[in-house]
């Protein structure tokens, strides 16, 4: 269990009720600000999905999904959500979206081998959004637009929280600020990735790693991805590789740098083919989801996932994730947090 808490915790709102008022006028004013300026549409998202549909995401391509039979389809494995890149694609073909529109989804997810700790939970609640795109749109500048939108919905929506809470005064820098893995390795080579992350986000409050998945010149990606939905290998115009990344917002009740969404233009054709390769997953590429995107039947995107309790953490000067979500915690991590005022739902 590694937990990181403050040694002195007085958080702003610090009984239950008003807590749970400010969490329901976050998910509300941030859900309403980024489906303003994506131009996104709310549709239902799935629980479930059955295993040989090839939807589910693979995340870093080890955890592993709650599996189950279902008897109404003849006993086939369904396995819960990790995350919706793939089938928002997928809905976004089926509802022929055009380009500069798109869809999210208020998702719910489980992913039992989560290492549980004050950011981690086995259970995720995100916004999953996806926005078909043009051709030409698959760029790093049209990645660094699409950035600064969902980074002024998340402005807009702690200037609004504070009018409700005045207690709470923003702290999110004016501009984000963008830097490519590559970059970052070179400014701190003798670091590891997550020390790079804080120190970086330290300095700048609010930032942008772009090129997350693909070996960097150290001979090791910055993290890892899957090899089917964000396009994490193909040569941008910066002249690094990549077109997705992480937005990582610096967390000052903790002192460390978080990540608030991962998100990119997702793999075409070209990429698709190129990342199972590398990857060693070939195979994959007769699945449903994967054969349809090598015909051309879905469209091209760019999308991600947006943590719901990460945000209410930062928004509201929370310390732990169980402040803001209810779910299972180990009975040493729960005594841990009461012993510095912090009580888990």
């Amino acid at each position: 269990m590694a937990l990181t808490l403050p040694a002195v915790y007085n958080t702003p709102i610090p009984d239950a009720e008003s807590t749970e008022r400010a969490i329901r006028q976050v998910k509300e004013m941030f859900q309403n600000n980024l489906s303003a300026q994506l131009a996104l549409l709310r549709v239902t998202a799935p629980l479930v999905l059955l295993r040989r549909s090839g939807l589910n995401d693979d995340l870093s391509g080890t955890e592993r999904a709650v599996r189950f039979p279902v008897r109404g389809v003849g006993g086939e494995e369904a396995e819960v959500v990790h995350s919706l890149a793939k089938w928002k694609r997928w809905k976004l073909s089926e509802l022929a979206i055009r380009p500069g529109r798109g869809i999210y989804t208020d998702m719910n997810a489980l992913r039992p081998e989560e290492e549980l700790d004050h950011l981690h939970s086995i259970y995720v609640d995100q916004w999953d959004w996806e926005q078909v795109i043009r051709p030409e749109e698959r760029t790093v500048a049209f990645l660094k637009k699409t950035v600064r939108r969902i980074y002024e919905s998340i402005k807009v929506t702690e200037n609004k929280l504070y009018t409700e809470f005045p207690q709470i005064e923003p702290y999110l820098p004016e501009e984000i600020h963008f830097i490519h893995a590559e970059e970052l390795l070179q400014r701190y080579p003798n670091l590891t990735p997550k020390e790079r992350e804080n120190e970086i986000t330290r300095h700048y409050r609010a930032v942008f790693i772009i090129g997350i998945g693909a070996a960097l010149s150290n001979g090791q990606p910055h993290d890892t991805r899957a090899s089917d939905y964000d396009d994490w290998s193909t040569p941008n115009e910066e002249g690094f590789v990549g077109l997705n990344g992480d937005l990582m917002l610096w967390n000052p009740v903790l002192e460390q740098a978080v990540e608030i969404s991962s998100m990119g233009i997702r793999v075409d054709r070209e990429a698709l083919l190129r990342q199972l390769a590398l990857r060693g997953e070939e195979h994959k590429a007769a699945m449903p989801y994967h054969s349809r995107l090598l015909e051309g039947g879905l469209p091209l995107t760019v999308g991600g996932g947006i943590g719901q309790s990460r945000l209410c953490m930062y928004l509201l000067r929370k310390a732990h994730v169980g402040e803001v979500q209810s779910s299972i915690w180990p009975e040493e991590m729960v005594e841990e947090c009461r012993r510095h005022g912090i009580f888990l739902a």
